[in-house]
């Protein structure tokens, strides 16, 4: 079977968890959250819970333990952490989790990002993986980041990822 067959007969809704990693975010003032929220929602997946942690590696490895204990939940989608200063903690927190990366996200990504900000691209850390048989995409924080993020590359393969995360060994 070839990736459009593939693709055609993967599920079209698929339960999400939202988090944002942030020491300034709230949920008033969530734009990324909320926008992340927004585009799932339109393209017909299940939104199952949103949250904002610290960026702080332990608290965000405590977060996305939890959310993958939720079986409603089939991918996190985590924005937020993926810069290089010394806060951006959250591929600490997550890359030692993560059974099989997705390199190709991150490559996608910044490959993207270029066309829009130039060679600033290189500074982000986008990544993503499967982790307990479900998906997990790391982007940045910034609402530009997270629109090219979710309308170029995770929405239109959501589906698809999940359906092949899920399949037996």
């Amino acid at each position: 079977m070839g990736h459009q067959e593939h693709r055609l007969s993967a599920p079209r809704a698929v339960g999400v968890a939202l988090l944002t990693v942030s020491d300034t975010r709230s949920p008033e003032n969530d734009l990324s959250g909320r926008l992340a929220a927004d585009l799932c929602r339109a393209a017909g997946h299940h939104v199952v819970s949103a949250a904002i942690v610290p960026d702080d590696p332990v608290r965000v490895s405590e977060a996305l333990g939890a959310l993958l204990a939720d079986r409603r939940v089939q991918a996190v989608l985590i924005n937020g952490g993926t810069g290089i200063s010394a806060r951006d903690t959250t591929l600490e927190a997550v890359g030692p989790l993560l059974e099989r990366r997705l390199d190709g996200f991150g490559e996608l990504f910044r490959w993207l990002s270029f066309s829009e900000v130039g060679p600033a691209a290189m500074l982000s850390r986008a990544a993503a993986g499967l982790c307990r048989g479900r998906a997990v995409f790391c982007m940045p924080g910034s609402p530009q980041a997270v629109r090219l993020a979710m309308e170029r590359l995770i929405l239109p393969e959501l589906g698809h990822v999940v359906a092949e995360a899920g399949k037996p060994t």
